[in-house]
Order: C-alpha cells, then structure tokens, then sequence
C-alpha cells in the first residue's frame, strides 16, 4: 500500500511537469517541455484569450492595444503590431509566443523565432475555434482547470445562438472596417462567419483578398440590405452612406454602427460581438417593406 501511495506520488508529479503537444491555427505542432510561466502576447485579441484561460499571471508581456481585461493594462508592452523591442523581449525571457499574422508581422515572427522559444500562431476563422483555441492555450499554460469551463460556456453561448437565428431570411450586408481607404472583409474572415451565424451574407465574400479595398461604386452596385461599421475606426463611418437614397440599406433605415472590439477581435468576446451582430440583423429583417 505504502508502495502503491509512492509510486502516485511519483507519477502525479511527472504528469505535471509532462510535455504539452498541440497545432496552433496553422496547423502547425507546438510543444512545451512544461507548462508555459512566461507568455508573451503580440496580439491583443491573444491577450483577451489568454486571460480567458486562466494565464492572466504567466503573462510578462503585451503589444500595443492589448487594453482587455483591466488587469492587461498593467502588463509591460514589448511593442506593437509595426516594430518589437527585441531586448525587452529577451529580458522578459519568455519560454511562450502567442503571435498573430498581419501586413508587416513576418519578419516579427521570425525574429522570434529565432530565439528558439516555442511559438503559437492564433489566428481562429471560424467563431468555433475561438472556445478550441482558448483550450490549447490553458493546456500550454496548465490553467485547464479555468479554460476548459470557460470554453465550455462560449460553446454553449455560440450553440445557442445557432439554435436561435436558424434558418434566417438573407440580409445582404456590407462590413465597413474602414473608410478612407473603403475596406472590408472577404468570406475568410471570421467575421464573415459570424455573419452566416446570423443569417447575414458578405456582398463582397467572393472576393480573393482578405481585407480588400472596395469602392463606393462597387458598393451601390451591389446594393446591400444593412452596412455595419465601427465607430471607432472609421471618419464618417456609416454615416457616409446617407445621401445614397438609392440604397436599400439606406432606405430601410439599416445603417448599423457596433463596436468593432467585440467583432474585429478574434477572442472571447467575439461571441458576444456575433450576438449584437444577429440583433442589428433580426432589426433589418423589421425594416422590410410590408
């Protein structure tokens, strides 16, 4: 018996100190030797999922706008999506990178790299793998215990969601990021999943690049049901859409403004974003013409 006690012992603490194996959003496989204490982020919606996790303490540093929850306010920057400081990096010595693709990140990414220190790439495409990706973070980091229940929830939020806005009539819809230049979003994007969620269609989805530049011409050709932009990323925002009365979303009066960091953050609160998203486009549904 004594023996038996032992040998447990003896295994519970190898299992905690066991190799942790995952894929990032790349397909990629990422190992720890052991759960990861010092994480990096360079990317705020990261930030948000590894808080979700449970790993707000194994969190040493942040890039620029990493500002959700509170307490990622406090965590020393390392940069920002444009340019790191590689020294504080190395003084921060991390044994985990969290990284996030964008216009200007691969040659951050292989600066990093070559640090030899494991490296995930985050980036979900479809609002289920943000519950999934949340998980394999709390699995490097060994905080299980908080992201698997967290994860659960979100899964049940999206599923209820799904159960809620099935089989929508169509809203054709134009997702404004930007106006000056007009950018949107292609049918790649996540976003443009939590518009099938809601029973929205991407008037631009075909197009080939992710983020492409759009014209006003463009647009009216293609006549959306509802516009949606974000406050604070656009000059004019949807507002600049009002002298076009030919448009269908003008004349419904379905010129929707939301917060672009519940939707243009691909973490946590996405889900929440996808609901607001599903109520503008429930509200555009009214608006139709009796």
């Amino acid at each position: 018996m004594k023996n038996w006690i032992v040998m447990t012992a003896l295994a519970a603490g190898v299992s905690a100190h066991a190799a942790v194996t995952v894929k990032d959003d790349d397909g990629n496989t990422v190992t720890v030797q052991k759960p990861a204490q010092r994480v990096i982020s360079l990317a705020p919606h990261v930030t948000e999922l590894l808080f979700a996790a449970g790993g707000g303490s194994h969190v040493v540093g942040v890039v620029a706008y990493s500002d959700f929850p509170e307490a990622a306010k406090q965590v020393p920057q390392v940069g920002s999506n444009r340019e790191l400081d590689l020294e504080r990096i190395i003084a921060l010595k991390p044994d985990l990178f969290v990284v996030w693709r964008h216009g200007s990140s691969e040659r951050q990414i292989e600066m990093v790299r070559k640090l030899g220190v494991p490296v995930y790439h985050s980036e979900p495409h479809k609002l289920e793998d943000i519950p999934a990706s949340l998980l394999k973070l709390g699995q490097l980091m060994g905080t299980e215990a908080v992201a698997r229940p967290a994860a659960a929830d979100l899964s049940r939020q999206l599923a209820s969601l799904r159960t809620k806005y099935a089989n929508r009539a169509p809203v054709r819809s134009f997702y404004q990021v930007w106006d000056k230049p007009l950018y949107t979003l292609n049918g790649a994007h996540i976003v443009s999943d939590a518009l099938r969620l809601c029973g929205g269609e991407n008037v631009f989805a075909r197009l080939p690049v992710t983020a492409p530049v759009v014209s006003v011409e463009g647009v009216l050709q293609e006549n959306p049901e509802a516009i949606f932009a974000t406050a604070e990323k656009n000059y004019g925002g949807v507002s600049m859409w009002k002298p076009y009365a030919s448009l269908t979303a003008v004349r419904n009066d379905n010129l929707f403004t939301i917060d672009g960091n519940l939707l243009n953050r691909s973490g946590p609160r996405m889900i929440a974003g996808a609901a607001m998203l599903c109520e503008k486009l429930e509200l555009a549904r009214t608006h139709r013409p009796k």
